[in-house]
């Protein structure tokens, strides 16, 4: 019986230390967790700072999207913008991205108030573009799911002020 037992235990052991390596395995999948929800793929830097000195230093444009869990305004844009294919690879390959749940001590990141969703370009130069907008004079710097179109305009339109401009 005491054998008996002694092998119950180990292989109990066993499949709870299993378990436990494969949970924190899922812990470990990389930087994913800031991607939350806006695009796996993407390789998101996890503060303004950060990305600011990746756009300097990679001579791509930094995009920041403010928004919150608890808005469904950005959970609307950010299913929009996850499952979008055109903006997943541009975000990919030609951009800085960062996505914030907090607002930033940057002033030049509110210029007409602390709203969400937000989306924001910052071009190489570490320039805030307040010249590239949404559609709603309101809120300049919202998108709504279906203003995805609008968006990925913006996009092309900050990386061709890079070449034009810097």
């Amino acid at each position: 019986i005491m054998l008996h037992s002694t092998l119950a235990l180990s292989l109990l052991l066993i499949a709870v230390s299993s378990n436990l390596a494969m949970a924190i395995k899922k812990e470990k999948r990389g930087p994913q967790t800031l991607s939350r929800g806006w695009g796996d793929e993407i390789t998101w830097v996890q503060t303004y700072e950060e990305g600011l000195y990746q756009a300097k230093k990679s001579n791509k444009p930094l995009m920041v999207i403010h928004h919150l869990e608890d808005c469904q305004y950005c959970q609307a844009l950010k299913k929009a913008f996850a499952e979008n294919e055109e903006i997943q690879e541009m975000a990919q390959n030609n951009f800085v991205m960062l996505n914030l749940m907090h607002e930033t001590t940057d002033k030049n990141l509110s210029p007409d108030g602390q709203y969400v969703p937000r989306i924001m370009f910052i071009d190489p130069s570490l320039t805030v573009r307040a010249d590239i907008t949404g559609r709603y004079s309101n809120r300049l710097y919202t998108y709504e799911p279906q203003d995805i179109p609008f968006l990925i305009e913006n996009m092309k339109k900050a990386l061709r002020l890079i070449q034009t401009e810097l």
